[in-house]
Formats: C-alpha cells, sequence, structure tokens
C-alpha cells in the first residue's frame, strides 16, 4: 500500500523502509530527509571533498531504494544507511584517488586559534599524515574503531565485512602506523 508523502512523517524508519521496498517513492523521501544531514556530516569528517560526498550520498539513498527488500530488520535503519553510507564513500574515493583521501583530524566549523594548530601539529602532524597514508580499506577500520569508538563486531556489521576481517584489518593498521612513525603506536581500538 502506498500512502501520502503528508502520511510518513509519523512512521518509524523500519515500516518507512519496507514501504521503500514497497517501492513507496515518498517513504524513500521521508528516510533521506531524515537521515541526510548526519550522513552528510559524518561523511564531510571523512572527505574534504564536497562532490565525493554528495556523489556517495546520492548512491547510498539509491542503495537503500535497490536494497530496501533485503534489509533483515535486525537492527537500527540508521546503522544500516551508515554502512552503505561508508562503503559508498570508500567506493568514491578509490575511483577519485588519493587527492580526495579524508582528513581523520579535520573538524568542521569555526578555524582554529593559533595556540590549536600549534597543539594540534604537536600532538597529530606525524601521526595526522600517517593515517591520512592509509588505504581506505584500513582508514574506514581505524575511524569505525577509533574515531567512533565502534567495537569490531559493530565496525563488521556496520560496513558489511566479517568481524576477523575488521580485527585483522586493525592489526594491519597498526603495523603499517608503527612502520610509518618509526614508534610504537597507541592502542588503536581493541578488538572487543
Amino acid at each position: 500500500m502506498v500512502m501520502r508523502r503528508s502520511d510518513h512523517g509519523e512512521l518509524d524508519d523500519a515500516t518507512l523502509v519496507r514501504a521503500v521496498a514497497a517501492e513507496d517513492a515518498a517513504a524513500l523521501r521521508c528516510l533521506y530527509d531524515r537521515h541526510v544531514p548526519w550522513l552528510v556530516a559524518r561523511l564531510r569528517a571523512r572527505c574534504l571533498d564536497e562532490t565525493v560526498v554528495a556523489d556517495a550520498v546520492e548512491d547510498t539513498f539509491l542503495a537503500v531504494w535497490n536494497g530496501a527488500g533485503r534489509w533483515r530488520g535486525d537492527g537500527d535503519v540508521a546503522a544500516w544507511i551508515w554502512g552503505i553510507g561508508v562503503r559508498q564513500l570508500v567506493n568514491h574515493l578509490r575511483r577519485a584517488g588519493r587527492q580526495s583521501r579524508p582528513d581523520p583530524f579535520a573538524a568542521p566549523g569555526d578555524a582554529a586559534s593559533a595556540e590549536e594548530r600549534v597543539l594540534e601539529r604537536l600532538a597529530f602532524g606525524d601521526t595526522g599524515t600517517a593515517l591520512a597514508r592509509l588505504s581506505p580499506e584500513l582508514l574506514e577500520v581505524v575511524q569505525a574503531m577509533v574515531f567512533d569508538g565502534l567495537t569490531a563486531r559493530e565496525t563488521g556489521r556496520m560496513l558489511g565485512l566479517p568481524e576477523g576481517t575488521v580485527k585483522g584489518r586493525i592489526r594491519k593498521a597498526k603495523s603499517v602506523l608503527r612502520a610509518e612513525l618509526g614508534t610504537p603506536v597507541l592502542e588503536l581500538g581493541d578488538l572487543r
């Protein structure tokens, strides 16, 4: 049953996904309006190229439209959308190459004061450079586990990867960072 757009605002996300699976475009629009602000903000924190972010968001909701019937309904819709969004961003970054790589320490908002910039360089200069050199696959795991504070299991669910693959990638990232920095690396996420 396709509902009028005005009827969708009161529906929960799971009901909207089921409506999208039934090809209800108004339900997709409601999901889009509800979730695009935070999705764009989180993707911008990982990529400075607005075009890449916009393309990833567009492809995310295209994937939601095409994949709504496969959503199992056993998790949070926002987490499902986030997982799709991250995969889309990584795909676009691969196509765009290193010039659009995420800046792991980019902060939205006002420019930092001179003092904050000096402290940031002291604390993150070499580490930030080393993180920027990680492959997109390794960086997405580091960002999910370290910056977002997710467990290996949650990261795997979000990225659509087996938990063992996530653990392997975080180990590989730590190894690469140790080699880049030439010193022991602070623990990058625990392998929960």
